[in-house]
């Protein structure tokens, strides 16, 4: 999540309440998930099996349990409950998510028609020559291209599922980013695509998703992609180009597919796949798979 304007580290110590190492008018930009942070970002750590992913990540603030070494350029912010802070943060620059059914500070382009059941966020944007079908929700500040089709009782722009296990509860990290959906994609019914912790989920131009498909927070799907029905997909995922991904498969937080792969029916993807074609419930070359199966079948 972006700030509305750049603000002081020390700035942001208050808000917290935190102890801060680093100058205080050190500029801070806004925060992001540790898969999706830039320059000027904050993250937040709070486990020290992840302390050097943190410190030496793209993020110039980290929001951090311990005092650490900071590493040079950066600054620190220390907490005794980073998750915590970090939703304070978010809260504290983010607007509540305020769903309406009628047409406020939308933007809806020419040629556009929505049905009238559909319901549309506060700053949603929409591009020329959109279909949206029935009952389709659409939350706060998705953006929508051009020539794109969503079909019936899909949702757009859910909250992460991204939570911490404390004091015998859930504790949910909030969500404060939003959905993309680049021009002439095509979305069936009842998918449901959450919108990033801070950052974009995106959907990449001329993808086509068919119906019950689940794409989880910060995941990017590249261009041209096609994915059949009941395929879940985590967050944080990178899809490329062109990649193919049929019914029922299901997908790890974090991995990258590169494009042009083939996922075949039921496919299992627990780490990053190199272009190919895969199958099996840990997803294996299928060629592997076939010789596999026939030495078995010989057994």
């Amino acid at each position: 999540m972006k700030f509305p304007q750049a603000q002081k580290l020390k700035d942001i110590a208050q808000i917290i309440k935190a102890k801060y190492v680093g100058p205080e008018d050190f500029l801070v930009y806004g925060t992001n998930e540790i898969h999706r942070v830039k320059e000027g970002d904050i993250v937040f750590v709070n486990h020290p099996k992840y302390y050097e992913k943190a410190l030496s990540s793209p993020a110039t603030i980290i929001l951090i349990d311990k005092e650490v070494a900071c590493p040079e350029g950066k600054s620190l912010l220390i907490s005794d409950d980073p998750f915590r802070d970090f939703n304070i943060i978010n809260k504290h620059f983010s607007p509540e998510y305020n769903f309406t059914a009628t047409f406020g500070d939308q933007e809806i382009g020419e040629g556009t028609v929505i049905h009238p059941s559909a319901v549309l966020g506060s700053g949603v944007k929409i591009g020329k020559n959109c279909k949206i079908y029935p009952n389709v929700v659409i939350g706060d500040a998705c953006i929508i291209g051009d020539h794109v089709i969503i079909q019936s009782n899909t949702i757009l722009g859910g909250d992460a599922f991204y939570y911490r296990k404390i004091a015998g509860r859930y504790d949910r990290l909030l969500s404060v980013g939003n959905v993309i959906i680049k021009d002439k994609v095509e979305i069936g019914n009842s998918c449901t695509i959450d919108r990033g912790v801070t950052d974009a989920t995106i959907i990449g131009e001329g993808s086509v998703l068919d119906n019950q498909i689940q794409i989880g927070h910060d995941t990017r799907i590249g261009k041209r992609c096609l994915i059949a029905s009941q395929v879940g997909i985590a967050g944080c995922c990178d899809i490329g180009d062109d990649v193919t991904i049929w019914g029922q498969v299901g997908m790890a937080s974090g991995v990258k597919v590169a494009s042009g792969t083939v996922l075949l029916a039921k496919c299992g993807v627990n780490r990053n796949l190199e272009k190919g074609t895969y199958f099996g419930i840990i997803a294996e070359e299928f060629k592997t798979w076939l010789r596999k199966e026939a030495k078995l079948r010989k057994l």
